[in-house]
């Protein structure tokens, strides 16, 4: 089959690079800004109390597949869950790849065996989560790391907000990677990296992370990363820096409109995951010979799209629980 994709433009898929899946139904929480990320977390979570134990209730399953739809929905085709991998839900019909190869672990305060996890998976990157805050406590988890020896050419660090010039040093020698959630960052601790860091050469992905910090998708957190770092090197941040970081290479691909800068201002009017069309326009659809495995989907402030999920089963599940009214990523779902 074949397409004509006239006033488009085609690229490779974008790869979000750090998420929690299951969390994109849920309100941003939290009354910042924080010194630290455990501050932020003790604070906001009371699974006995609203609105996080109406969110709970919802079926994993279903938030993990809403989760999937608002990376979908900005062009994303693979994404890093930073959370245990669900093979039963992560299968082929999943609407994007998720990165099954790395060890992972939450955090030094969070995880009490970081070097077992790192030893889980000893070929694949390892992600986790430090230097989230503004004290002194998070500027030395590298360190902390470092005398682990866990911070190596495997290990991708998560935010690193703290770190300064000796931090970024460390990193150098040891030839670790950030990835960088800028929104999340402003939002939970009111700054984010420092430009010097930013400027560095030292190898950086652009990610979300999840609604509870920061309610938005990956085309959202360009136009907020903008403002520190040229287009050009935002691109490479969503593309092939991310790629080499986790270690996977994908010939999954986007369409997206030529009016402005794809990555900033063009709408997403196709996605092909695993040579599957997962996300198709409106426009474009009338090309195909049938639409009936496709659903609408619409969010406020973007335009209706067509996608290979059962839309309508997923909002009546999140709905059974969370009312009239769905967010997804801080954006309100039209009805179906």
């Amino acid at each position: 089959m074949k397409l004509d994709l006239t006033g488009h433009i085609v690229m490779s898929g974008l790869i979000n690079a750090h998420d929690h899946l299951e969390f994109n139904l849920f309100p941003r929480l939290g009354n910042g800004p924080y010194a630290d990320a455990g501050e932020w977390a003790r604070d906001i979570y009371h699974p006995d109390r609203s609105p996080v134990r109406e969110h709970l209730r919802v079926p994993k399953p279903v938030r993990l597949w809403w989760g999937a739809l608002k990376n979908l929905l900005s062009g994303v085709t693979t994404v890093s869950h930073h959370n245990p991998y669900e093979p039963a839900v992560f299968g082929p019909d999943f609407p994007v790849r998720v990165v099954r190869r790395f060890a992972w672990a939450h955090s030094l305060e969070f995880e009490p065996n970081i070097p077992l996890r790192f030893r889980s998976a000893p070929k694949s990157p390892f992600l986790i989560h430090a230097g989230e805050g503004t004290d002194a406590t998070s500027r030395a988890e590298l360190a902390q790391l470092d005398a682990l020896r866990v911070l190596t050419p495997r290990t991708a660090v998560i935010h690193g907000v703290a770190f300064q010039e000796a931090e970024l040093a460390l990193m150098r020698r040891r030839k670790a990677a950030l990835i960088w959630c800028p929104t999340s960052n402003l939002q939970m601790l009111g700054r984010t990296v420092s430009r010097a860091i930013l400027n560095s050469d030292l190898p950086i992905a652009l990610a979300t992370d999840s609604a509870l910090s920061a309610p938005v998708d990956l085309r959202d957190e360009l136009k907020v990363a903008r403002r520190y770092l040229p287009a050009a090197r935002l691109r490479e941040m969503v593309t092939t820096i991310p790629s080499k970081i986790l270690r996977v290479k994908h010939n999954d691909w986007i369409a997206v409109e030529t009016k402005g800068d794809p990555f900033f201002t063009g709408h997403v009017s196709l996605v092909v995951v695993r040579n599957q069309i997962r996300l198709i326009s409106p426009t474009l659809a009338r090309q195909l010979p049938s639409v009936r495995d496709f659903q609408p989907l619409t969010l406020e402030e973007r335009p209706t799209v067509l996608v290979a999920a059962d839309v309508k089963a997923l909002t009546r599940a999140a709905k059974r629980h969370l009312g009239s009214d769905l967010y997804l990523a801080g954006k309100r779902v039209h009805p179906c």
